[in-house]
């Protein structure tokens, strides 16, 4: 046993445990114990728990992600403050008056990153316990030798749920060759998809003509390709896992996005409408728009009354 298999003990004993009272459920429903649907249901099962826990936490990931998109021009400026001034002191001001920003806004720049940092170990944990199944080794948990063997036996159409893209190249298994290639292809549309929900809909106007928005929009073009390295590298019974995921990410979401959205964003005013339609529009929520309508207008440059005639006509 390795070092990071015995660090994830605890978490790949957990793992172990969802998906083995999963794949009774859905024995004792009649299914084929050895079945790739069987298994196939499991995992689903087994993201739906971990993820249920994680709301809370994404919640407050959404929020964080929200809190930094507002905060850039406020950092655009302390950085232009100091820009050209390289020494110590300078550096220093910088640091301290861009965290008392983050202290303030209640953000820092990693909390949007706390989700995927929970569920990597989770990842891994299932990679192991996979990895050990497909070796027919039994797990440390609940995983034994007879549920070790049904998962090996597992396979959907002709795909073994233990094969990995590069194995069914090899072998020219073109099923899991096929299916593995589909499942890439959607991971990295729905992860494109997810960031571009927030991107697009979910920011405000000032914030969109910021500089870090600009290079948050670039990184939106890049990071889903990540998924062409666990597609190639990992079990097709890992990728349908990360897969599930990115599909309750994606409609996670777009329930958050829509029920609360950022003010002064695209969605924002969707939501605005749909209320005010509705006639739901709070007391808080009318003096927000009241507030943002009176520093529109303090925002438009007076008119001369001879260009106020002249517009007249």
């Amino acid at each position: 046993m390795d070092f990071f298999e015995t660090v994830l003990w605890p978490l790949r004993w957990l793992v172990e445990v969802v998906l083995a009272v999963w794949h009774q459920v859905f024995t004792w429903m009649g299914m084929d114990p050895a079945g790739g649907l069987t298994w196939l249901l499991s995992i689903i099962g087994l993201v739906v728990v971990v993820r249920s826990a994680l709301i809370p936490v994404t919640v407050r990931q959404i929020r964080s992600q929200r809190r930094m998109m507002d905060l850039a021009p406020d950092i655009k400026k302390v950085q232009d403050k100091y820009k050209g001034k390289k020494d110590q002191f300078s550096r220093e001001a910088m640091s301290r008056e861009t965290m008392a920003l983050y202290k303030k806004h209640g953000t820092n720049p990693f909390s949007s990153c706390l989700p995927i940092l929970i569920q990597m170990p989770i990842f891994f944990s299932l990679f192991y316990v996979l990895r050990h199944a497909a070796d027919n080794r039994p797990g440390i948990g609940l995983m034994n030798a007879d549920l070790t063997s049904s998962f090996n036996k597992a396979d959907l159409f002709g795909a073994p749920l233990k094969m990995t893209f590069t194995q069914g190249w090899e072998q020219g298994n073109w099923v899991i060759v096929t299916m593995l290639g589909i499942i890439m292809v959607l991971m990295i549309a729905s992860q494109f998809f997810t960031q571009l929900q927030i991107m697009s809909k979910n920011v405000s106007d000032e914030t969109k003509n910021s500089p870090m928005y600009r290079q948050q929009r670039i990184l939106l073009y890049i990071i889903p390709f990540a998924f062409l390295f666990s597609g190639v590298a990992f079990p097709l019974a890992l990728n349908i896992y990360w897969f599930t995921s990115n599909l309750w990410t994606m409609g996670q979401q777009f329930i958050v996005i829509r029920s609360m959205p950022t003010p002064g964003s695209e969605a924002w005013r969707a939501r605005q409408a749909r209320l005010k339609a509705k006639g739901k529009l709070s007391v808080e929520e009318l003096e927000i728009e009241e507030k943002r309508a009176a520093d529109q207008g303090q925002r438009q440059q007076p008119m001369s009354a001879k260009r106020a005639k002249k517009k007249g006509k």
